[in-house]
């Protein structure tokens, strides 16, 4: 069935392979992550489970949370997310998920989001070409003309300047190099989005389970 967890992306680093090849890799504080609720298709029409991520204070969390997991028997986290599974009768709330659940070899997606990096010109933000830089130049880095002759106004989707990142990034088909479950750390081989820090949803790759089917 498939496999997910919540992490914390820790950082880039370097690692030698077996050829001696120097793997640009990302570390991952992966779980202990708990099982809160599951859903199943006879009452909400999907099967799935929530897995919760991070310890927090309970004075941190509102009165409806604090009923979620006071009916679950479980203590305050300060993550919850959703990963489908195929029977969440397999599953049983308040349990543990490691990230031992991973081996070195598999092919995972990594969900996360981006930095963000404010107001962008649309030179920047979708890489448009600039004008002449010139001093009789009258254009620069503007983004040109908006509106066709008859339409008379600015069409819907048009790309223009506006806020770049902090938007939510998949990046699909990562190996996973090395599985440290004493210290809850995944190792991946290339680059995970978002900051240091940052949270992130580790699940198995979409390619990965359409070979099993």
């Amino acid at each position: 069935m498939p496999r997910g967890i919540l992490g914390r992306k820790l950082g880039m680093t370097q690692v030698f392979n077996d050829q001696g090849h120097i793997v640009p890799v990302t570390v991952i504080e992966a779980g202990p992550c708990v099982v809160v609720q599951r859903r199943s298709r006879e009452r909400d029409g999907y099967e799935a489970i929530q897995v919760g991520f991070g310890p927090t204070k309970e004075q941190r969390v509102n009165r409806p949370l604090k009923g979620h997991f006071a009916r679950a028997g479980v203590a305050p986290v300060r993550h919850l997310r959703e990963f489908r599974v195929e029977d969440s009768a397999a599953y049983e709330v308040g349990q543990i998920l490691g990230v031992d659940m991973f081996r070195p070899g598999d092919t995972v997606d990594v969900v996360g989001r981006s930095k963000g990096k404010g107001f962008a010109g649309g030179v920047r933000r979708h890489g448009f070409k600039r004008g002449p830089m010139a001093h009789g130049s009258k254009y620069h880095r503007g983004v040109g003309s908006l509106a066709s002759r008859a339409g008379a106004r600015v069409f819907k989707g048009r790309r223009m300047p506006g806020h770049l990142g902090a938007e939510r990034v998949t990046v699909r088909g990562l190996k996973v190099v090395e599985v440290d479950a004493d210290r809850n750390l995944l190792i991946l081989k290339g680059a995970v989005p978002g900051p240091r820090g940052g949270l992130v949803s580790i699940r198995e790759a979409k390619a990965t389970r359409r070979e099993k089917v």
